[in-house]
């Protein structure tokens, strides 16, 4: 028996008690169990059981009141997830994983459907954050600039050693939190409640990251990037390819402004996110060199059509009320003596959500993956408008640069069903009428009724942030757009550009065509190649 399976087998053993954790479900019906009366019953079941599991209960469905595994066809348990949502809604609670099975005993993903299936699901207390109530913030800056000590700090209230302590706190795997579709999508999260911050114990807890934001009233995420040169393919898909609110570039006093904050900056100002810039490390030199690297990080700003504003002189209501995509706050934090992290609280306190942008329904696929009973998902963040579920969508474009039409199953939002989905929220969207196989990443989803014409070409106004020799005609670099990663061709008018050159050029994507507009920001990298665009003109095929 496979580990997953596994699961089911322990919930079957412990079977359904008095006071007991688990529960047993055939199959649950919205005509049936949300009736008048029903749902306020079975709501109470549900908290019954989560209370009696410590916060987490135990929903196995497709089984019978004994056990036996009945099996249910995967539209039988697609409603039934999704009365089991609201249910926990009803109770407070809300569903942290689901796993499924086929009744022949496959595991996970590999069933025959029509032998039906039977799944389990986790839920846990505590209702989900809406996404106003939940910012997101991308890091970045050069490696040993002191990203995850300062995080470390903010999300522990800890004072570092000196050494790092704090950032141990943040050592853990990417893939604990791949997903991205939990309030718990990185690597580091603290909260607000109307005593203030609601901070981590032991980030390395699962149990304590729940805690943070079954408390909070608001939620602070971070998604880490990385510091390292051969791992800044990491730090543009991290950055471009996320949904972010803000950025946070850290810059070390000791160390100053180096090429790779450079690259950092460019990257984090060509997606227009508002951005922050933390002067780290200030107890280790004196006030004279905090004031060089202040001038520093200004020149840079400056230097890429920025206005900085210096959060010490003018305020931290006055750096939420002006930071955008041209103005930086600039501050002074060292996460030794803690000096500068209560004005960093006090704005992600107040920040607000970015919001998404304006227009009929648009979202780029970022991931995709199959669920038993469910279908294949397509995951992303929905750049514009809104999607309801059973909406007639198109998909692509496809290989060969169609776009297929596809019907919204269901909307997962934070594991939570929903029947729509607005601008900026980052969803799971359960399609019909295509195989997961057939959906890549960098696809796009838009109304039935849009006329897409996908491309392989456009022109871009480019800027080189670093090249060690010219970029000529045919130069090839991965150009990252929306969340496109694609080889494409450059060639610049005049024949070449040079490292720091800013200038046209035309783009050919080398193997097939994208969605691309005018006015989207990319990212272009080959080996330490670095340099960011925006597209100016869309050439159809």
């Amino acid at each position: 028996m496979s580990p997953d399976r596994a699961v089911l087998r322990r919930a079957l053993e412990r079977g359904e008690q008095e006071g007991g954790s688990v529960e047993f479900k055939e199959r649950l019906t919205e005509h049936l169990h949300l009736s008048e009366g029903r749902l306020e019953s079975l709501a109470a079941q549900l908290r019954h059981r989560v209370l009696s599991g410590d916060g987490e209960a135990t929903y196995v469905v497709g089984v019978t009141d004994d056990g036996g595994l009945a099996g249910i066809s995967p539209e039988e348990f697609s409603e039934s997830m999704d009365v089991l949502s609201l249910l926990a809604e009803e109770a407070s609670a809300h569903i942290e994983e689901v796993k499924t099975w086929g009744v022949d005993g496959v595991a996970n993903g590999d069933a025959d459907a029509d032998h039906g299936i039977v799944g389990v699901a986790t839920i846990r207390e505590g209702a989900v954050l809406e996404d106003d109530d939940h910012i997101v913030v991308g890091t970045a800056g050069h490696v040993d600039h002191g990203k995850s000590t300062l995080v470390g700090s903010l999300v522990t209230g800890e004072a570092d050693d000196g050494e790092g302590s704090t950032r141990g706190f943040l050592d853990v795997q990417p893939h604990e939190v791949e997903r991205g579709l939990s309030a718990d999508l990185s690597y580091g999260v603290y909260g607000f409640d109307d005593d203030g911050p609601v901070r981590m114990d032991n980030p390395h807890r699962k149990s304590d990251r729940a805690r943070v934001v079954e408390e909070s009233d608001r939620l602070v995420s971070f998604v880490d990037t990385v510091g390292h040169e051969p791992w800044l393919r990491t730090t543009i898909r991290g950055l471009v390819g996320q949904k972010l609110d803000y950025g946070l570039l850290t810059v070390a006093a000791d160390d100053g402004v180096t090429a790779t904050t450079r690259e950092h900056l460019g990257i984090l100002l060509a997606t227009d996110l508002p951005t922050i810039v933390a002067i780290t490390k200030t107890d280790l030199v004196t006030d004279e060199r905090v004031s060089e690297v202040e001038h520093e990080v200004e020149r840079a700003l400056r230097e890429v059509d920025k206005t900085p504003l210096r959060v010490e002189r003018h305020g931290v209501e006055t750096a939420i009320e002006e930071i955008s995509e041209t103005v930086i706050p600039v501050m002074t934090t060292s996460a030794v003596t803690r000096d500068g992290l209560g004005d960093l609280d006090a704005m992600f306190e107040a920040l607000p959500k970015t919001a998404g942008e304006v227009g009929d329904f648009r979202m780029y696929v970022d991931r995709t993956y199959n669920v038993q009973g469910v279908g294949p998902v397509a995951s992303g963040t929905i750049k514009s408008g809104e999607v309801e579920a059973g909406d007639d969508l198109l998909i692509g474009p496809m290989q060969d640069g169609t776009f297929r039409e596809v019907q919204v199953r269901s909307i997962e939002m934070h594991y939570h069903r929903v029947d729509e989905a607005t601008a900026g929220r980052i969803v799971g969207i359960a399609l019909k009428g295509v195989r997961e196989a057939d959906i890549d990443r960098g696809m796009a989803l838009l109304p039935a009724d849009a006329d897409p014409n996908p491309v392989k070409t456009f022109e871009a106004e480019v800027m080189v942030l670093n090249h060690p020799t010219r970029i000529g005609e045919g130069y090839e670099p991965v150009v990252h757009l929306e969340t496109v990663s694609e080889a494409a061709a450059f060639y610049p008018e005049g024949g070449q550009l040079l490292p720091g050159d800013a200038g046209r050029t035309t783009v050919e994507f080398k193997f097939r065509s994208y969605l691309v507009e005018e006015g989207q920001k990319f990212v272009f990298r080959e080996g330490r190649s670095k340099g960011v665009g925006t597209v100016t003109d869309v050439t159809t095929d």
